[in-house]
């Protein structure tokens, strides 16, 4: 062997030897472990908006949650689930309101659909503008989250909703818009409700979004039942999916390399996370960000609310920042120190990073009892500036 190629060898096994490959589900890549709240950097520049107050003693609704963003031609639009009685139960609504001033004042609530049959509740979706035309689709269930399952809706000229009814069964509840996977298909990511709660996507046919394939994440052994609200990231054959364990504070993270048709196995990732629904995409320069509350000492408490930021091309996040935290005394919105800020969207857009969340005011002032309770939110609006996430 000559010198030159016992010099190269020896670099390659020094090289081995003080590095280790990443594990497939691995999702943090800096120095140290993510921080904890108090050390993370506060994003500059924020500007904040209310989009639906918590209002019970004017409209007489209780639950909100689940804020979904979409810009169609020219106008903001913002949907949730609502509902007068309590969370998951029949009387559940989708329902939306429009901006025309990026998010600054919003249009008086109006219905998707709701009650759309008997003991039938509809709650929070995802929407999508694509070729002129806005897409809504809605998790729905009977009773008291039985038979879930997804709705397709499509906005007519007159700002009515047409109806398609279920378009995906098998317990499927959309969490994120669809997503173009490069081969003339779209990917649906969510959760599916039932057995285990695995995360699931759903990948259309075409362009044609009343048809779509249900794929469940395979799970690995010992995890047993999650909650598997869920994510995707999409980067040419590659997906990656980030889910919710439970209601345990880590994050969950499954790879797909055949554009979501075959998945590794659901696993517990290297980063702390909220038990909540998270947010994912990429954005327009390559980096991918990841939206939900992450920190080294948050454990459960779904404040402050946070995104994690990669760097252009690599597949795993380096930085996190705050968004906000529970105590936000300048306003607007509700402030106190045990609001909750939860279930986030996102939505990039002239040079600006959309987040939708719900804000839970910390329980304070809420009306009802027991289940009443739960996720009486308001719905909010945070606008990032793509600038100060570098």
């Amino acid at each position: 062997m000559s010198r030159p190629v016992l010099l190269l060898a020896a670099v390659a096994a020094l090289i081995s030897g003080c590095s280790s490959p990443r594990h497939p589900s691995d999702a943090w890549d800096a120095e140290g472990p993510v921080p904890a709240a108090a050390d993370q950097p506060r994003l500059k520049g924020v500007r904040f908006q209310v989009i639906k107050p918590y209002e019970f003693s004017l409209d007489g609704y209780r639950f909100l949650h689940g804020v979904a963003l979409a810009s169609h031609q020219g106008r903001l639009y913002a949907s949730f689930g609502h509902n007068r009685g309590g969370e998951n139960t029949s009387t559940e609504e989708a329902r939306y309101t429009v901006s025309d001033d990026d998010g600054r004042t919003w249009s008086p609530v109006r219905t998707i659909d709701g009650a759309p049959a008997p003991e039938v509740g509809v709650s929070h979706g995802v929407m999508l503008s694509h070729q002129g035309r806005l897409w809504a689709f809605h998790g729905a269930y009977k009773g008291t989250l039985k038979e879930v399952h997804t709705r397709a809706y499509l906005l007519q000229p007159d700002g009515s909703w047409k109806k398609f009814g279920t378009v995906i069964g098998g317990g499927f509840w959309p969490l994120e818009p669809p997503v173009p996977l490069g081969d003339g298909n779209w990917i649906m990511s969510g959760a599916s409700v039932g057995g285990q709660n695995p995360p699931a996507v759903a990948i259309s046919r075409g362009e044609d979004f009343t048809k779509w394939d249900l794929i469940r994440i395979p799970m690995s052994p010992g995890l047993g039942s999650v909650w598997g609200e869920s994510a995707v990231v999409v980067n040419g054959k590659s997906v990656h999916l980030y889910s919710r364990y439970g209601q345990k504070a880590q994050l969950l993270t499954a790879v797909s390399r055949d554009r979501g048709r075959t998945w590794t196995a659901l696993s517990p990732s290297d980063m702390p996370m909220a038990a909540s629904k998270p947010c994912a995409g990429m954005l327009s320069d390559g980096r991918r960000y990841l939206i939900s509350s992450i920190s080294g000492d948050g454990g459960n408490r779904r404040a402050p609310l946070c995104v994690a930021i990669s760097e252009p091309g690599e597949e795993a996040f380096s930085r996190v920042f705050v968004i906000r935290d529970s105590v936000h005394p300048s306003g607007p919105g509700e402030s106190h120190p045990k609001a909750g800020l939860a279930y986030p969207c996102a939505l990039e857009m002239g040079g600006f990073l959309y987040v939708g969340y719900s804000n839970s005011g910390g329980g304070a002032g809420r009306v009802g009892t027991g289940r009443e309770l739960w996720n009486n939110n308001s719905a909010e609006l945070a606008v990032i500036p793509l600038d100060s996430l570098r």
